[in-house]
């Protein structure tokens, strides 16, 4: 019991440390400060060269989606995520010791040029993301979490980080094991990190961006907007894509009948959803109480 509480006070105090600095310390390499002038640009270009022109500026929920990316993206690892991660991680390694087994790399790559390893990781985590975001849509107990992410009603681009803190726990939980077994040689995914989070935020913003022949590779707003259309074709969703479309288009879950600018978002009664950051997070767990 003591090594986990040396576990959970080492990453409160770290990942303490290392909020401070991304504070008091701009660098080429602060996520802080990298996802503020993302967010400054995109917006400004939403301003500029907005799709939906009658939307407002300060879009509805614009101040609550704001909270949510800096929760989500920080304090959320500051409250417990960093020190659950590193439990997890530990048991990960214990159980797998049980059997063995010190060392999950099965596929060793880190010999391969850097431009090589960084595509090979853009697109095996962008798969098992497009494959997680799919089950969010399919199992109804983890539908009930990723409501939150589809109560936003005027797309912008914070709604990108709008979605419950149990959705970290789901993504980064299936990723671990398959993502582990890939020895990766980059020892730093700074710039994958920030190219994710610019893509995401431009899908999720006010501006009518297809990329041209590149719609069927990339994820876009003109094709996102329909993931969170009130009214879909089916049952569980369409155009389920993260960074990448690739995938809607290879399993047939793409969807883009016509321009999306001016449907409805949302869900059924989504006007009688929680509209708090507290009754939203609460909402998932009175619902299957």
């Amino acid at each position: 019991m003591e090594h986990y509480f040396k576990i959970i006070w080492d990453s409160y105090y770290g990942y303490a440390n290392y909020l401070k600095n991304e504070f008091l310390y701009p660098s080429w390499h602060n996520y802080l400060y990298w996802l503020i002038g993302i967010s400054l640009i995109v917006w400004l270009l939403e301003i500029i060269i907005p799709w939906r022109k009658k939307q407002p500026v300060f879009r509805k929920d614009f101040w609550l989606d704001g909270f949510y990316m800096f929760f989500n993206y920080f304090l959320f690892s500051l409250i417990a995520y960093n020190a659950i991660s590193n439990i997890g991680v530990d048991l990960f390694n214990r159980f797998f010791g049980i059997f063995g087994i010190t060392n999950l790399v099965a596929i060793e790559i880190s010999s391969w040029p850097s431009w090589a390893q960084f595509l090979t990781m853009f697109l095996v985590a962008d798969f098992i993301q497009w494959s997680t975001h799919v089950l969010l849509h399919r199992v109804p107990f983890l539908w009930e979490f990723h409501k939150v992410h589809h109560s936003v009603e005027q797309m912008g681009f914070a709604a990108h980080l709008r979605y419950h803190w149990m959705e970290t726990i789901v993504y980064k939980t299936i990723q671990y094991i398959p993502l582990a077994m890939i020895g990766f040689g980059l020892k730093d995914f700074f710039i994958l990190h920030i190219t994710t989070v610019t893509i995401g935020h431009l899908n999720h913003s006010n501006l009518n961006i297809t990329y041209g022949p590149l719609k069927y590779i990339l994820n876009n707003p003109a094709m996102h907007i329909w993931h969170h259309a009130k009214e879909i074709p089916n049952k569980y969703g369409v155009n389920f894509g993260i960074s990448l479309s690739l995938w809607d288009y290879l399993f047939k879950t793409a969807y883009l009948p016509k321009s999306g600018r001016d449907i409805e978002l949302g869900f059924d009664n989504v006007d009688k959803f929680p509209k708090t950051f507290i009754s939203q997070v609460v909402y998932p767990f009175k619902k299957q109480s």
